[in-house]
């Protein structure tokens, strides 16, 4: 363990480090040019991944934020509108990427799910041959959202509605190998409706690097030109690609491990004092009296337990690879300890 790093640490399923057997993997991989597209590790990452997605093609890239913005450029033109929550990663946490590399209008809606309602749709398609509006070209989804999974009849309904009126649907699914696992469905039944597909291999999965963009093949032709410009050509990529590889032949089938901890620590966490926990797939948040949780992550520190204030009110606790079931019972006698300690 790296120094200094706390001995519990469930701020992001990012966190995890490559098992042993990965890294064999990836010390074994088989490597090319892949710029020239001649890794064929990284073409065998591709074609699986398109397989499960239900997808024509995908293409691999060094990160998920890259994805989502390859997708956006790709969906609409400057001064078009993109619709998706306000509180999207895609629009929120990828420094405003959809603004200063695709020069979108962001349109945003706000609620507990990812998918807008129906009646926020057919109100902002209202006016748009005005010659004074920008045009609607995207929709993008997020699945999981903040761990919470979006129900596939809310997806279905978007992108049917996109068809019917020639918009593009992205699906941010960074996390959708935890929502497939939640909802019990098939990858591919998870993707369904969306144009564009964004995964990441180093969340949840416990890849240490990258991710995937999955849509037809002619997307994706014109996804790894925009790859590029974007600085994403990557050359013997087959050895961070043999992670991925590795993670989808071993790790997908454990995720519900990690949801089946999450809702014990959540459990746990409710009987701390001032405290109130729900487990969403693989994420705990828990909700502290007001102003309060910074604090809580800061006294869950000095415990040796990291997590994140994601408000003044909120913790975010994330289970994954690296979290063991003895983890869950020490995590919670440490931060419940942590809540005492507010209280005393």
């Amino acid at each position: 363990m790296p120094a200094n790093a706390p001995e519990i640490d469930l701020r992001s399923d990012t966190m995890t480090r490559p098992t042993p057997e990965m890294r064999r993997a990836m010390a074994e991989a088989e490597v090319g040019d892949d710029v020239f597209e001649e890794d064929p590790t990284v073409r065998a990452l591709e074609e699986r991944t398109a397989e499960l997605l239900g997808k024509e093609a995908a293409l691999y890239t060094p990160s998920a934020h890259m994805a989502n913005q390859i997708a956006a450029y790709l969906a609409a033109r400057s001064g078009e509108e993109i619709w998706a929550h306000e509180l999207a990663h895609i629009l929120g946490n990828e420094q405003g990427g959809t603004s200063v590399l695709s020069r979108l209008l962001p349109r945003t809606f706000s609620g507990p799910e990812s998918a807008p309602e129906q009646g926020w749709l057919d109100k902002l398609i209202q006016g748009t041959d005005d010659v004074h509006r920008a045009q609607p070209a995207l929709i993008s989804l997020e699945n999981t959202f903040t761990g919470r999974v979006m129900p596939l009849e809310g997806q279905r309904r978007v992108a049917a509605f996109a068809r019917e009126h020639g918009l593009k649907v992205h699906l941010d699914g960074s996390r959708l190998w935890n929502a497939a696992t939640a909802l019990g469905v098939s990858l591919a039944e998870a993707a369904e409706g969306a144009d564009t597909v964004t995964v990441c291999f180093s969340k949840g999965l416990g890849a240490p690097v990258g991710a995937a963009l999955a849509a037809d093949r002619d997307t994706v032709r014109r996804a790894r030109r925009a790859r590029k410009l974007l600085g994403g050509g990557m050359r013997q990529a087959g050895i961070i690609a043999a992670g991925a590889l590795y993670a989808l032949d071993h790790h997908l089938e454990r995720l519900a491990d990690d949801h089946a901890r999450a809702q014990r620590l959540a459990e746990a966490l409710s009987a701390a004092p001032g405290l109130s926990a729900e487990a969403l797939t693989n994420m705990v948040i828990a909700k502290t009296e007001p102003g309060q949780a910074p604090k809580l992550v800061e006294a869950a520190g000095a415990q040796g337990v990291a997590c994140i204030a994601i408000a003044p009110d909120t913790v975010r606790m994330v289970v994954h690879l690296d979290i063991a079931e003895s983890d869950i019972g020490e995590a919670g006698a440490r931060i419940t300890k942590a809540a005492e300690s507010l209280k005393a």
